[in-house]
């Protein structure tokens, strides 16, 4: 819980000024668009993975993921994120789709790079013990 606090915290104070600065958009604007759409991320990941999941099962009898459902369930996952914020970033900021996408993809590819970089560190900083380690040691 406290590595998903951080990472949106931290995701949040980068993303609203530096977006408001690329696209030359409020920051109070911003915020609400980075707010609102990490707030539907959050939604949309607890929903579309119970939903894979289950078609898993169902059609596979396993939830076991293989490398090329692993891309496709990324690939399903942020596509359907794009279609649900590009209607929202649009409208809240009275802007066209095509800018509206545009805009996203610059979100994702933000947050694609930013979380790889943040569990790197996070990793780094804290660390999980080795399992089967003695206490102590």
């Amino acid at each position: 819980m406290f590595d998903t606090l951080l990472f949106e915290a931290v995701a949040l104070a980068i993303f609203i000024p530096g977006s408001a600065a690329l696209f030359d958009q409020p920051v109070d604007h911003m915020g609400v668009i980075g707010i609102a759409s990490a707030t539907i991320a959050t939604v949309w990941n607890f929903v579309f993975n119970m939903g894979f999941d289950r078609a898993m099962l169902r059609l596979r009898g396993s939830v076991e993921k293989t490398m090329a459902i692993r891309v496709a369930h990324t690939f399903l996952f942020e596509a359907g994120l794009v279609v649900m914020l590009i209607p929202l970033i649009a409208w809240y900021l009275g802007i066209g789709l095509w800018a509206a996408l545009v805009m996203d993809l610059a979100i994702v590819t933000f947050y694609l790079v930013y979380g790889f970089l943040f569990n790197l560190a996070y990793d780094r900083i804290f660390p999980i013990a080795t399992l089967g380690a003695p206490r102590g040691a």
